[in-house]
């Protein structure tokens, strides 16, 4: 008589690991209803951002006479003549003209010298470098208003009041635009400036055909910054800026109120001052969210 085989117990069935795995997942996915709250809030906050420019273009649609509120934010009863009234000023083409080659000339200047500043400063041995890039980057840490006076005796005394290199010239030097570049040409890898140099390039052909290419989102970035705040800058065109034909369009579009000039006017040339910024955005688009991307800016 044979004896009886000792039956094994099967081992407990274990979960595949993968299961396992988007368990928790599963978990953290918002259910349903926080999907709807999410996009309610979003919606809310969306309305509200856009709340002031609906506004904004609703009563420049608006004759004078109509303008009551909060009636008049209702959109009927609406014309253009405010905005062929501002388009018609000659004032207004000249102060455009002038927010122009101020926005524009310093957006190239400040890309140019921060490009190179920071060049030199990620990647370039001297002497005192960290001492001096510091002492530079502490100009972030006074305010803005502090300097007003100072750089307006300083512009004064050279004659550039009333002058368009007088108004340029003291927002060229931007720490905040030198720390960037630098930051973000530290991060290139030095083989590829070790490579340039074995091939006998110099130190002007290595930064534009290497450091430059490689900068373009971080350049569109910075530049769309840099023509953000010179178009809408107002308090050093105000300041620098004696004549009207020297008046930036923040400036021109402010006196229109002291001039008992109708709000719908005001608001129309408010309009039509946003017209480049929306076209300097649709245009450095792509650059713009790719250099958002890698230099981890938030707007």
């Amino acid at each position: 008589m044979s004896a009886p085989t000792a039956q094994v117990a099967a081992p407990p069935a274990v979960p595949p690991p993968a299961a396992a795995r988007r368990r928790p997942y599963r978990a953290l996915e918002p259910t349903r209803r926080g999907k709807v709250l999410r996009g309610l809030l979003l919606a809310a906050g969306s309305l509200l951002t856009i709340f002031p420019f609906y506004a904004m273009v609703v009563i420049a649609l608006r004759p004078e006479t109509a303008i009551d509120f909060p009636s008049s934010l209702l959109p009927w009863n609406l014309d253009t003549s405010a905005f062929r009234e501002v388009l018609a000023g000659q004032d207004m083409l000249r102060w455009t003209l002038n927010s122009v080659i101020y926005s524009v000339v310093s957006v190239v200047a400040v890309l140019v010298m921060a490009s190179m500043a920071g060049y030199a400063f990620a990647k370039k041995r001297f002497p005192g470098r960290e001492a001096m890039f510091w002492s530079f980057l502490a100009m972030v840490m006074v305010p803005y208003h502090v300097t007003l006076i100072p750089t307006f005796i300083v512009m004064a005394k050279l004659g550039g009041v009333d002058t368009y290199w007088g108004l340029i010239l003291p927002s060229l030097a931007n720490a905040q635009a030198v720390f960037l570049m630098r930051q973000f040409i530290k991060g290139l890898p030095d083989e590829l400036f070790e490579a340039a140099k074995i091939d006998g390039a110099g130190e002007w052909r290595t930064f534009a055909t290497i450091v430059l290419p490689l900068c373009k989102p971080v350049l569109a970035t910075l530049g769309t910054f840099v023509f953000l705040w010179h178009w809408n800058d107002f308090l050093w065109p105000l300041i620098i800026g004696k004549s009207a034909d020297m008046w930036t369009l923040t400036v021109g579009i402010a006196s229109l109120r002291q001039q008992q000039v109708p709000l719908s006017v005001v608001l129309a040339g408010s309009v039509v001052a946003l017209v480049p910024i929306f076209a300097a955005y649709a245009v450095a688009q792509r650059s713009f969210q790719e250099g958002v991307a890698q230099t981890g800016i938030k707007g």
